[in-house]
């Protein structure tokens, strides 16, 4: 390892916590340490992608990590944060637990800088959507440093804290709900002759592209689909099934039962 590499801390190498570190492993900047209980899932996956695991958060503290990633589960961060507080000042701490406030964690971590997010999957090959939620008080520098780490691994999108709940939605819940159309989509090109693995790799070329379009350009949804309905033609009459079928009810619909509502 390079001694000007900073060194990342995740603790919990679960599922969120492995895709964070594949991400961070792809970008080959960074000292990697994964914090986990003993287990061979994560000792296999250290040696496999070349990251130092340890199994207490003492050996964390007193590797001074640039940025500690918490990816446990809810119940338990605040106790783990608590085992996290003799952090120096220098450590940034960016929890990813779902339902643990700001507030709770800035009440034990006292000296670090603390911020939240509620990330998905795709982090682990850098092109995850990342809802951020910064504390009030945050000087730009910090914000822009936080911000730059992340970007590493996808798109981050900033919002107040009160929002990541339905962040945790769109961007967790949401590629399920992609997955859905686009195997349906699959079907419907099997159906008109084409083979299944190209019809996928078509599939997800367009949603990629789709995706891209709409984040680079920041334009609305209508706008873009405005742009490939004609007067009469094949795209307007697909979409005009779409609409028979109720399909942007369903799709509100999942969102909000997926939101407890």
């Amino acid at each position: 390892m390079e001694t000007n590499q900073q060194t990342i801390a995740v603790v919990g190498v679960g599922n969120m916590g492995s895709a964070i570190i594949k991400g961070l492993v792809n970008t080959n900047q960074f000292n990697i340490i994964g914090e986990n209980p003993d287990n061979p899932r994560v000792t296999k996956l250290g040696q496999d992608l070349g990251f130092t695991v340890v199994n207490n958060n003492q050996d964390v503290v007193n590797a001074n990590p640039d940025f500690v990633v918490l990816t446990t589960p809810a119940p338990i961060t605040i106790k783990i944060a608590q085992e996290l507080s003799q952090l120096p000042a220098s450590t940034t701490v960016i929890s990813a637990a779902a339902g643990v406030s700001l507030k709770e964690l800035q009440s034990v971590i006292t000296n670090a800088t603390v911020a939240t997010m509620i990330p998905n999957t795709p982090v682990a090959v850098n092109a995850g959507t990342i809802g951020l939620a910064l504390p009030e008080a945050i000087t730009d520098e910090k914000a822009n440093k936080i911000i730059a780490f992340l970007k590493l691994l996808g798109d981050v999108i900033p919002v107040s804290e009160n929002q990541l709940d339905i962040v945790g939605v769109i961007g967790g819940c949401g590629p399920a709900f992609v997955d859905v159309f686009m195997d349906a989509m699959s079907d419907g090109a099997v159906a008109n002759g084409m083979n299944r693995q190209t019809a996928y790799r078509l599939i997800s070329s367009m949603v990629k592209g789709t995706g891209k379009l709409a984040f680079d350009t920041n334009k609305l949804p209508a706008e873009l689909r405005d742009q490939v309905t004609s007067p009469a033609g094949t795209t307007i009459k697909g979409v005009m099934v779409l609409e028979k079928n109720q399909f942007r009810y369903a799709v509100i619909d999942a969102i909000n039962k997926a939101a407890g509502k």
